[in-house]
């Protein structure tokens, strides 16, 4: 993949909103879409797994695809997941989300449960088959939740030998050390290595190379300053404002997962309901608070927005 038009900065999972009753809410997910664009994102990832896309049927999938994709209207590009575990089913969602104004599909190995996997020579023609019924980058999604090793070695080669394989979300225990071998290993092939998991590791990312993050979607103006400062060279304003936001992402992280940005977006008035899809329980009290509590000592965007 050529590096023209490379994609790079903070592109946070968009939420799927929902009512109280668990139905999709497509006038609250404009809202939250126009949030996010107000908050400096970058760009924006839909449908991922912060998106509870395991929750959405295909039906629901392709609604909030369509009206995301039309209501940006090209404001920002919009990266949307596709991951499946049958081939074909994957490479027909990836050319849909192609035709439907996508600018990249994040997709993650194909696994199913705790056990069932596939070779890498599986996972390979994987991702060269839905190379092949589309035009647009895949980004692999490197991230524990599909229990399936991936080697630096083997996601460069995927890079240099897959044609639209150009952009890697590295989730996996010491990223930073992937993040370098991967950029070593891939030389130009490696458009975009990029960080995720909610930017808990986003410093020693940015230090080992990362020139993109995949975070939560409740407070992309915190998460630009600091990617912001680094990439214009200013690392010391960079460090202190990653010690800074650093207690509300390891909320996010380590507390609430992605129940953390709808609490934070209607408590702001963004959403009418900061509903999570059952079996998924709603977050404890406590723990809500305590999320706002570490919120409001910030002053996020995302609690002001609609005021």
């Amino acid at each position: 993949m050529s590096n023209s038009g490379q994609y790079r900065g903070v592109f946070p999972v968009v939420p799927t909103i929902f009512h109280e009753d668990g139905k999709l809410d497509l006038e609250g997910q404009k809202r939250c879409v126009d949030f996010m664009i107000d908050a400096g994102s970058n760009g924006l990832c839909i449908l991922a797994n912060f998106s509870e896309q395991f929750a959405l049927s295909d039906e629901e999938r392709d609604d909030v695809m369509r009206v995301v994709l039309e209501h940006v209207a090209g404001r920002v590009p919009v990266i949307v997941t596709t991951t499946h575990f049958s081939s074909d089913v994957c490479a027909r969602r990836s050319a849909a989300a192609q035709a439907a104004g996508a600018a990249m599909v994040m997709i993650m190995p194909p696994y199913h449960g705790a056990t069932i996997r596939v070779t890498e020579k599986g996972i390979y023609e994987f991702y060269g088959k839905v190379s092949d019924a589309i035009g647009i980058p895949i980004m692999i999604q490197d991230a524990p939740v599909a229990g399936t090793p991936l080697s630096a070695s083997f996601l460069a080669r995927m890079a240099r030998e897959i044609e639209n394989v150009a952009y890697f979300k590295i989730e996996t225990a010491q990223a930073a050390s992937k993040l370098r071998e991967l950029i070593e290993l891939g030389g130009d092939s490696v458009v975009g290595p990029w960080d995720g998991e909610e930017a808990i590791t986003l410093y020693p990312d940015l230090e080992a190379g990362a020139t993109g993050s995949m975070t939560g979607g409740g407070y992309p103006d915190g998460i630009r300053k600091i990617v912001d400062a680094y990439m214009s060279g200013d690392k010391e304003s960079a460090a202190s404002l990653y010690q800074q936001w650093l207690p509300l992402i390891n909320y996010e992280n380590r507390q609430c997962g992605l129940a953390a940005c709808k609490i934070l977006m209607k408590e702001g008035g963004v959403i009418g309901s900061d509903a999570v899809r059952h079996p998924f329980a709603p977050v404890h009290p406590k723990t809500r608070e305590g999320l706002l509590e570490v919120a409001r000592r910030l002053d996020p965007l995302v609690l002001r927005w609609s005021r």
